[in-house]
């Protein structure tokens, strides 16, 4: 979550007389995050989620993320439900950006994860990817694999102005990437971007997931590699090889992976490892000035990597295969 266009109060009231949520008591800009403009709603109906969708995100993908929600949510996943306008859309426009209002999820999301939470996250993701089986809509990872290098080249030549050798040590990743990558292992619906701020926890109790603006039809093993890198991870990125285990174990008594799965997963999580690399490091050299916005260090992503570099098997992240 971010700001990057502004809305000023007298805009908002008026759009929110579209919608029937009450009226306008206060709002304010969500700084955390870096792809949309987000602001907490109060009115006088309860409080919500405003999100001007900027950047990455298409208008017309806002069909597959907003349905998905209702679909997850009707099958007991907890995740935050659009709000109608009037017309009976579950978005408009607002500030020449397509919006959508979300109702509020009470929890607050970990700075620093526990085991339990991990285990709580790789359990709440085996059941989405469950519940998520019957989606009728498809939408295609666009920062899958073959996505990896277009961002690549919008970097490659600033890349060493963050880190000396970063260009080359991205480049022959990449490389690697693309030759091994794997196309026959169980797909579905993924989040693709379950990082520790979109699940929120009352306590250790995981209270709802949010922010679904990247889901997609991919790997459901990548989407597990995605959150051994954003959850299992100390902040001096050291691997904890305990959260690892709670994480995929968890995972595993909702939804058991294949052994192709678990043999592939050392490689999906190098691929996770580089697109968040490759994400955070256009986002980095970009930054739109003036922003409300904290770009994120992307070379975290370069240790990440290297750890997943020396992974044999999924041995090494705490799972007997």
């Amino acid at each position: 979550m971010a700001v990057y266009t502004d809305v000023a109060a007298d805009e908002l009231a008026d759009f929110l007389k579209n919608y029937e949520i009450g009226e306008l008591l206060s709002y304010k800009g969500i700084a955390e995050g870096v792809e949309n403009s987000n602001f907490l709603l109060h009115t006088t109906s309860g409080s919500f989620i405003l999100t001007l969708y900027e950047k990455r995100v298409a208008v017309d993908d806002l069909p597959y993320f907003l349905s998905l929600m209702a679909h997850l949510a009707e099958r007991g996943v907890h995740c935050p439900q659009p709000a109608k306008n009037r017309q009976g859309a579950v978005y408009s426009e607002l500030a020449g950006r397509p919006t959508a209002i979300i109702n509020f999820l009470e929890g607050m999301w970990p700075r620093r994860p526990t085991a339990m939470q991990c285990a709580g996250v790789g359990e709440a993701l085996a059941r989405m990817h469950l519940a998520g089986s019957d989606f009728p809509l498809f939408r295609k990872n666009p920062l899958s694999v073959d996505g990896w290098r277009p961002l690549f080249e919008r970097a490659a030549n600033r890349a060493d102005n963050v880190r000396a050798g970063l260009s080359d040590f991205i480049a022959a990743e990449l490389t690697h990437l693309e030759a091994c990558w794997p196309s026959d292992l169980p797909v579905g619906v993924i989040h693709a971007d379950l990082f520790p701020d979109n699940v929120f926890f009352l306590g250790d109790k995981l209270s709802g997931l949010i922010d679904f603006p990247f889901a997609c039809n991919d790997m459901l093993a990548y989407d597990v590699a995605i959150c051994l890198n954003a959850w299992c991870f100390e902040p001096d990125h050291s691997f904890n090889v305990t959260k690892a285990r709670a994480l995929l174990s968890a995972y595993g008594r909702e939804r058991k992976m294949s052994k192709a799965e678990e043999d592939a997963l050392p490689l999906l999580a190098r691929g996770s490892a580089l697109r968040f690399l490759l994400t955070r490091l256009v986002d980095f050299l970009n930054v739109p000035k003036g922003a409300l916005v904290r770009p994120k260090d992307p070379l975290e992503y370069v240790r990440k990597l290297r750890f997943h570099q020396s992974v044999s098997s999924i041995r090494d992240y705490g799972v007997l295969a």
